[in-house]
């Protein structure tokens, strides 16, 4: 019979909340949950829960909720949840008197191939860089960001037609058979943590703001192709449309065609050939499938084309 491990669960998203939901599933038994503070949001201001507080509702399990993680009575609290591992999912970074409690360690699910894409968005830039295979690393955690020891790692494709989106989901998935892989390894004492190899960690994965998000038009095509892909559908890649009409709108663009087109336009040219919506870059030009102006819903680029008053465009 497989040990059960007593374990305080960490995150804040969609993402993390599925982990949970499965770890509750198995024969470990979640103690606590800890996750951000709520937040006024919408019009009205109201007090949002993160998915992993709804999550944790539903499950009946103690959430915790600190502002600072050095607080003495969140300390305390977590002292008294008397837990043998942390298991952290999308969430803050941790002083040393939080991840060093329990005996058995606190390990990370971070969403790439460590010591690869280490930071706050590994999803995001594995696509932007034309990646064809990403995957899922647990690691202990250290005082440093995404640097501890590695436990177990698992691979996954890119496909040509993922976005940021779809490969999201699929490592969502895939995620939750690894972090029961890695509380049965670690309460079966059968891991040996792996230390990374620093020299090896040539690309990172720093947040995103919104100098990230604009479209780089004068790059090739395939370059510009993966940037938007890598942004659906959030934050979502932006561009400004300047018209011979004197319309100047920021633009979202959430879908493109995953080949460049052998077509050679100005950077930035936006051109109407039938039913199709074309860009020029700077090599070749792309197809644009789905965007949206400002105050407008998300519309495909026919919809666009046919509701299209404009008799030249560019994108900047």
């Amino acid at each position: 019979m497989k040990k059960s491990l007593r374990i305080v669960f960490m995150g804040t998203p969609e993402f993390a909340a599925h982990q949970l939901f499965e770890i509750a599933k198995s024969q470990h038994q979640v103690v606590g949950v800890v996750t951000v503070p709520d937040k006024p949001a919408g019009r009205g201001r109201q007090l949002n829960e993160s998915a992993v507080k709804k999550a944790a509702k539903t499950l009946g399990v103690p959430v915790l909720q600190p502002e600072k993680l050095k607080a003495v009575d969140f300390i305390d609290a977590l002292t008294t949840l008397n837990a043998d591992v942390f298991v952290v999912v999308a969430f803050r970074m941790l002083p040393q008197v939080v991840w060093s409690m329990p005996h058995l360690g606190t390990f990370n699910l971070h969403a790439s191939l460590l010591p690869n894409y280490r930071g706050a968005a590994p999803i995001n830039w594995a696509i932007i860089n034309g990646e064809t295979e990403t995957g899922l690393t647990t690691f202990l955690i250290d005082e440093k960001i995404d640097t501890g020891r590695m436990l177990l790692q698992k691979r996954l494709p890119i496909f040509m037609d993922d976005t940021a989106s779809t490969l999201h989901d699929r490592l969502k998935e895939a995620g939750a058979p690894l972090v029961l892989e890695t509380l049965d390894g670690l309460a079966a004492e059968t891991l040996q943590p792996q230390p990374q190899d620093d020299k090896a960690a040539r690309k990172e994965a720093p947040k995103l703001y919104k100098e990230t998000c604009q479209i780089p038009w004068g790059k090739p095509a395939q370059q510009v192709i993966n940037h938007i892909r890598g942004l659906a559908s959030y934050p979502t890649a932006i561009t400004t449309l300047e018209t011979e009409e004197g319309v100047i709108a920021p633009i979202k663009i959430f879908k493109v065609g995953h080949t460049p087109i052998d077509l050679e336009l100005q950077i930035g040219e936006v051109v109407i050939e039938g039913k199709e919506l074309l860009v020029g870059t700077g090599s070749g030009a792309i197809r644009i499938e789905q965007l949206q102006l400002p105050g407008k819903k998300p519309v495909d680029a026919l919809s666009f084309i046919n509701g299209s008053r404009f008799t030249s465009m560019k994108f900047l």
